[in-house]
């Protein structure tokens, strides 16, 4: 039985890497939902550097800089860098979801558009090689070459 088990979840998984929909959990299955994915993974989006730059920040932070070089290094951390990056996520994501229910109410009529802004910004703002479900499309639009 734990065998039986264990062989349906790793299909499962190679389902899912695959790109293969039936295997999606629920909030990722649907075409308004696979279109936001594609239209997200074709750009690159200021939103998605939210993480590397925080962690770029915040080990800024922690090197044992001289004492008057480390107020610097704080100083245009806390009044430049974080308040750049935090209005430039902020209007990332509200241009994405609201760019997304516009495209989706054009493109797909019979589609509800309900939750595919929210999605499609929170996909925005993870790292790309971290999305699940992977992405299928380069930026640029062009597929992703398969894996031999």
């Amino acid at each position: 039985m734990r065998s039986k088990q264990a062989a349906e979840r790793d299909k499962a998984r190679r389902g899912m890497l695959a790109g293969d929909e039936r295997y999606f959990p629920a909030r990722d299955k649907g075409p308004a939902r696979k279109f936001a994915r594609d239209w997200v993974d074709s750009r690159r989006l200021p939103s998605q550097y939210f993480l590397p730059f925080s962690l770029l920040i915040l080990l800024a932070t922690w090197v044992p800089w001289p004492a008057e070089i480390r107020a610097q290094v704080l100083n245009i951390v806390i009044a430049v860098g974080w308040p750049i990056m935090m209005i430039g996520v902020l209007f990332t994501s509200v241009y994405v979801a609201w760019k997304m229910k516009r495209l989706v109410a054009e493109k797909l009529p019979n589609e509800s558009t309900k939750g595919v802004g929210f999605y499609a910004a929170m996909r925005a703002l993870q790292i790309r090689k971290l999305r699940f479900p992977p992405p299928q499309v380069l930026p640029g639009g062009r597929p992703v070459p398969v894996k031999k």
